[in-house]
Formats: structure tokens, C-alpha cells, sequence
């Protein structure tokens, strides 16, 4: 067995790109072994700015030997039909040939051997084939070659079985050959040297400055790091997703604390976080009580020989006239206050068919007014006030420059105006929460400011049908109604979906941007609450809901109340999963599949109150009984909002359904008693149906 050593190096290759180029590549070169019926042990890719590597362990020096049967046309078939056989066989005769008796007579039989070729010999195609495959979000040509890549590849290491492999890559105007050389850091190492194996080549790299394992040029970033903090006494701020970004910028990382002007701690720490990352991709630095401190860490690709006081010096003049210009829009937008921001919010398209940021600010407001009532201790003027205050920020020069600090900044500019601390944080919470990990606000204004925008954005998409479609949602809508749910289920909001998104529709045909007709107002709110439906499942598939239940409850048709709707699902959930209620749903199921064979046949639907007087058994009594005490006790306990009371009264009907269909003949052959007794199994459905659909049950 062998190993395959493949390196392609090039110009630095964008950072978010570098990792899927690694498996791609890898799984290029996997499916062309495969391919070409050469096992391997296991391959393994990694990847830095300037090269992708690919090791494969436990490759044959030749392929396999194959054997091919190939079965032909009957002994005496036409000629014509017998030499297509040979053709597709490659023989020249049929004394190539072997019979063979079948169950259908003799047939001629090819049998085929193929002997494997080497692998040294095969393996150049293989790799000329993947790496022009590979697949890049974006390529580009070059003045030396026309071949299109992410960037100028300068060399290609190919080796198996610690020798080169023969020819090289033709780039369209100039050729790369294979060998088994490679080099190191552009500056600290740049002399090349030749390898054997994938371990004199990751040792050889590692002499001449390169960490080739992404994963451990990561792990230590995050120790110098944090080993560079704690010498200032500060903490690093986690950020995995720039830490997986700078292990990508570097082969050899050194890391180093520079200092921030004093000037520019004024100004918010968000923009300082923000302006650090997005620019010049630095680490921001915390004092132990979680405040920015005046300090960054920036991870350099170099050691240098004065200990690096030049590069941090450079960084810092580098960050001062950043900061600079942060620091500018901070003063230049608190000289405006929100308020007055709003006009311009009339030039800011929100949707081509839904209006104007200005129009949808209006919107929120009445809408954040609307679920003031249902939010305890939150004031409908502060509500109104936030909610048009929300969006001012999207005409500051700060959040032009930093769009993912809306919201944030508006908070800041609201405090310095003089706005209530409430209102302030409910500006920066309206977008919240943004996705599982965020947090969900608490504060009543932030509730009720942050489920306006989300109840706003997705019935204005109802309205002109732009609903998600398969894994489409072009316009987060799924994002949207989970954060609804969270906000109403974490803050026990108790509110009346369909009520709310009907007087927020309205709004939208008070502004004239969408048609709405009262008449369809119905049917557009029932889909949106079964699009609440659908992501309810989701939000409760960690708490092992299954999503019938949830269906059970939405099919009643009158359930809207997500609060009220999530007690009922864990009532029904805990009966279910009892004795009693897995028995009676199995009866219910009895019941229900007798009614709909006969109400078929009959063309009737049975309902109603069944005759007492027509009662021949005292089985049947008993249940006409059992059914009023159950119907009486579970509507009690449903208004009170009692569902596991309303359950358990459900279950005192175990009983005599069980000895109902024990000793009951429901089809019997006197036809009012045959009716009296589907009518009483009509209760069953109807008052079992009070409490949920059990027909959406499955299982």
C-alpha cells in the first residue's frame, strides 16, 4: 500500500472559501479512485491561505484484476445480433466465446479479463480531472494563464509512493508540472524543499512557518489570545465565527495587543466591536466586568524579529484613522434627533408592493398599540413611541456603515435625545430574537415593539402571497413567525393570533398599498396561523412533541392563543401517553371509522342526542351517562382552562366504551335502533371532540 500526497498552491485564496475548496477537492479525488476501483484506507484534506492538501493512506500500487461476464445472444441467433455481442464485448469471435446451458436454452457468454493498470500510471488523470471540477463560488483568468481559478496556481505537488507524478497541469498558456517539492511562509520561508510523505511534508512545513492543520492553527490562535489578554488582566470576546475567519488569514499566527486612543472610548463599544471585525478583523478585549477595555488583539502572519512593536505600532495607526471615522459618525449623527429622521424613511422602499419604510413605521405603531392590550404593564404611548422610532436609524451615517448595528445605534441616539430607558431598549430589541441563539426580550414595550415587526412583516407577505416555498424564504418569513412564538410562549403573552393579524391587515388597506377584501380576510389569516402551526412543530420537536398533536388541536378551527394552545398540547400529550387515553383513542378510532363506513352509506351525517327510551342494553345507557358527566366536565375545565382536569375527565369514559363495544351490536337489524346506536357513537366523536381532533392522531 501506498500514499497520495496532493498540494495545490497558489495566490491567497479568500478565507470563507477555503474550507469547502479542501472537501471539495478531497471528494473529487475520492470519486476518481473510486472510479477507477482503487480502495483506499482514508483520505484526509486540510488548508491554509496559499495551498489546499489532500493526503490519501492505503492506496494499491496497481488496480485490480477484473473479471467481466457478459451474457450474449442464443447459440443460432442471428448473425446480426451476434456481432453487436462481440462489438460491445471488444472480441473479434465467437471463439472468444464460451455456452452456456440456461433455463432458456444455450447462450453465449463473454468472459472479459482486464488487467489492472498501475496507479502512478492512472493517478494524473485523476487529479487534472478534480482540480478542473473544482467548483468556486467565484474565478477568474489571468494574464499567464487562461485556465479560470480563484487564483494564480503557482505549483502543484503530486506524489505517490514518495515519487512525482508524470506530466503536469496545463494552465491554457502556460504548464504547471507535477513534483514533489513545496515551500513555506511567503516571508519567514519561502525557500522550497522536496518531500516523501505526507509526515516529512507537514514537519518540513511546520520548520519552514506553516501550521498546516486548520483546526490546530485555530486552537492556537485561541491560546495565544487568550495567554496575551490575561498578561493585561482582560478577557478575549468570543467571537467563533472571526476566530474561524483569522485561522484562515494566517499560516503562522503570532498574536498581539494594541492599544485604542482614549479619544474613541466614548464612543458606543458596539461600533468600536464592530469597526475592529469588519475593517481589520481584531479581537476586542473585555475588562473582568464585561466593558470594553482600550485594548485590541490582532493576530499577525508573521514573527517578527523586534517582538512585533512595528506590526502592533502599525495596527494601531491603521485603527486610529478608523476609528476616526467612526467617531465622526457618532457625533454627526446625535446632532439629528430620530424624529426628525422619519421623512427620509419616505425614500426607503420596504417592498415594491407593500410601501415605504415611512408607511410601515406607521404600521408598527398601530400595530405595537393593538398588542399593548394584551401585554401586562405595557403602555400603548410608549409602545407607539418606540415602534416609530424603530426604524430611524436606517437614515444614520453609522448604520450605513455598519448596517448589522441598526437597531443598536438607535437605542444609543434615543438615550441621548432624552427618550425613556424603555423605549430606548425596545428600539434595539425590535429585531429580536433573530434566530434560536438570540436572546428574547422580557421588557413589556420590547415585546409588544418586536412582535409588531414580526406580525407586521408576515402578514404583509400573506397579503401578496410571497410565502415560503420549499427551502425558499427569500424574506425569513420562517424566522419571523419562530420568533413570534418565542416571544409570545417565553413572556406567556396571551393574545388572539387571528384577531391581530386581521387589524394589522387592515392597516394595510388604510394605506391603499394592498388590496384587501373583508371577504378574504378569513381564509388569508387561517393560512398564516397554519404556517404558525407548521413552525410550532419545529419550536417544540426538542421537547418531543410530535406534530400530530399540534394538528389536533389547530383542526378544531378556534384555537389561536399560542399559550392556551401549548398547555393544551402537553395535557393531551401526558393523556395520551397514560393507559386510559391510549385505550380510548383506540376506541375512539373505532367509533369513528363505523361512523364514517355508515354515514357513507347512508349519505347522512349522525349527530345529536340519542332517544334514551330506544336504549336495549345497559351498556348503552351507561355510555349515554358517562358521556354527559365527561361532556359537562371537560367543558367546565376547558373554560377554566383546566386541560389536564378536562383530560382526566375524558378518561372516566374508558369504562363504558370498552363494555359498549364488548356487548353492543351497533348495526343492529331494527333500523331505528341501529340509528340510535351511531348516534350515540356520534357523542363519543363529538365530545372527545371538544377537547381535540383525535382523527389527526397518529400512531
Amino acid at each position: 500500500m501506498a500514499e497520495l500526497l496532493l498540494e495545490l498552491f497558489s495566490e491567497e485564496i479568500p478565507a470563507r472559501m477555503q474550507r469547502q475548496a479542501a472537501e471539495d477537492f478531497k471528494r473529487l479525488i475520492t470519486d476518481g479512485l473510486a472510479k477507477a476501483n482503487l480502495k483506499f484506507d482514508t483520505a484526509r484534506c486540510f488548508w491554509t491561505p496559499r495551498r489546499l492538501a489532500l493526503v490519501v493512506d492505503g492506496l494499491p500500487t496497481s488496480q485490480p484484476d477484473l473479471r467481466e461476464e457478459k451474457k450474449g445472444p442464443k447459440v443460432g441467433a442471428p448473425d446480426q445480433a451476434v456481432q453487436g455481442f462481440l462489438r460491445s464485448a471488444g472480441l473479434d469471435s465467437l471463439d472468444q466465446c464460451e455456452q452456456r446451458d440456461t433455463p432458456k436454452g444455450p447462450v453465449w457468454f463473454a468472459v472479459v479479463e482486464k488487467k489492472g493498470g498501475a496507479t502512478a500510471d492512472i493517478l494524473p488523470e485523476i487529479v487534472d480531472t478534480a482540480i478542473r471540477a473544482l467548483p468556486w463560488a467565484k474565478s477568474m483568468r489571468f494574464a499567464a494563464q487562461q485556465f479560470r481559478w480563484v487564483r494564480p496556481l503557482h505549483r502543484i505537488l503530486a506524489a505517490f509512493a514518495g515519487e512525482p507524478l508524470k506530466g503536469g497541469f496545463d494552465l491554457g498558456g502556460a504548464a504547471v508540472d507535477y513534483a514533489a517539492t513545496s515551500s513555506g511562509h511567503r516571508f519567514l520561508s519561502p525557500e522550497p524543499f522536496t518531500v516523501v510523505n505526507f509526515s516529512d511534508y507537514a514537519q518540513k512545513l511546520r520548520d519552514a512557518h506553516v501550521i498546516l492543520d486548520p483546526e490546530e492553527r485555530r486552537q492556537k490562535i485561541a491560546d495565544d489570545l487568550r495567554a496575551a489578554a490575561d498578561r493585561e488582566g482582560l478577557t478575549v470576546k468570543d467571537d467563533p465565527a472571526l476566530l474561524d475567519e483569522v485561522t484562515n488569514l494566517v499560516e503562522w499566527p503570532v498574536a498581539l495587543i494594541g492599544k485604542i486612543d482614549d479619544e474613541f472610548m466614548e464612543v458606543p463599544p458596539e461600533v468600536l466591536s464592530t469597526s475592529m471585525r469588519a475593517h481589520q478583523k481584531y479581537f476586542s478585549l473585555q475588562r473582568p466586568d464585561g466593558t470594553l477595555a482600550p485594548r485590541f488583539a490582532v493576530v499577525a502572519n508573521m514573527a517578527a524579529q523586534d517582538g512585533g512593536e512595528r506590526i502592533r505600532a502599525g495596527n494601531e495607526r491603521v485603527l486610529r484613522a478608523r476609528l476616526a471615522d467612526a467617531k465622526f459618525f457618532w457625533d454627526q449623527d446625535r446632532a439629528t434627533k430620530l424624529e426628525d429622521r422619519l421623512e427620509a424613511l419616505e425614500k426607503v422602499i420596504f417592498h415594491a408592493k407593500l410601501g415605504t419604510v415611512a408607511e410601515r413605521v406607521e404600521r408598527l405603531a398601530s400595530t405595537a398599540d393593538v398588542l399593548s392590550q394584551y401585554i401586562p404593564g405595557c403602555d400603548s404611548n410608549d409602545a407607539r413611541r418606540a415602534a416609530r422610532l424603530a426604524k430611524a436609524d436606517l437614515t444614520t451615517e453609522m448604520v450605513g456603515e455598519f448596517p448589522e448595528l441598526q437597531g443598536i445605534m438607535g437605542r444609543y441616539y434615543a438615550l441621548h435625545q432624552g427618550e425613556e430607558q424603555a423605549v430606548a431598549d425596545a428600539i434595539a430589541q425590535h429585531y429580536s430574537p433573530a434566530g434560536p441563539n438570540d436572546t428574547c426580550p422580557t421588557a413589556p414595550i420590547s415585546v409588544a415593539v418586536a412582535l409588531a415587526e414580526k406580525i407586521d412583516t408576515l402578514v404583509g407577505f400573506w397579503l401578496i402571497d410571497e410565502k415560503p416555498t420549499g427551502s425558499k424564504d427569500p424574506f425569513a418569513l420562517r424566522r419571523a413567525a419562530l420568533g413570534v412564538i418565542r416571544l409570545v410562549l417565553e413572556n406567556g403573552v396571551r393574545l388572539s393570533l387571528t384577531h391581530v393579524a386581521a387589524e394589522c391587515a387592515g392597516l394595510y388597506g388604510e394605506q391603499g398599498k394592498v388590496s384587501v377584501d373583508i371577504r378574504d380576510l378569513p381564509k388569508i389569516t387561517s393560512d398564516l396561523l397554519s404556517f404558525f402551526a407548521d413552525r410550532l412543530r419545529v419550536h417544540l420537536k426538542d421537547e418531543g412533541v410530535s406534530h400530530d398533536l399540534i394538528q389536533a388541536l389547530f383542526a378544531l378551527g378556534d384555537e389561536d392563543d399560542l399559550v392556551r394552545l401549548v398547555a393544551r398540547v402537553h395535557a393531551l400529550r401526558a393523556f395520551l401517553d397514560s393507559d386510559d387515553g391510549a385505550n380510548l383513542l383506540t376506541a375512539y378510532r373505532r367509533a369513528a371509522n363505523i361512523l364514517r363506513a355508515e354515514e357513507k352509506k347512508d349519505g347522512t351525517e349522525f349527530k345529536g342526542e340519542p332517544d334514551a327510551a330506544l336504549f336495549a342494553l345497559d351498556e348503552e345507557k351507561a355510555l349515554a351517562d358517562a358521556l354527559k358527566t365527561a361532556s359537562a366536565a371537560s367543558a367546565t375545565a376547558i373554560r377554566a382552562e383546566d386541560f389536564a382536569a378536562a383530560m382526566t375527565a375524558l378518561s372516566g369514559l374508558r369504562q363504558p366504551v370498552d363494555a359498549f363495544f364488548d356487548k353492543v351490536t351497533v348495526n343492529a337489524d331494527d333500523p331505528a335502533l341501529r340509528k340510535n346506536r351511531l348516534v350515540l357513537l356520534a357523542r363519543i366523536r363529538a365530545v372527545m371532540g371538544q377537547l381535540a381532533d383525535f382523527g389527526q392522531i397518529e400512531g
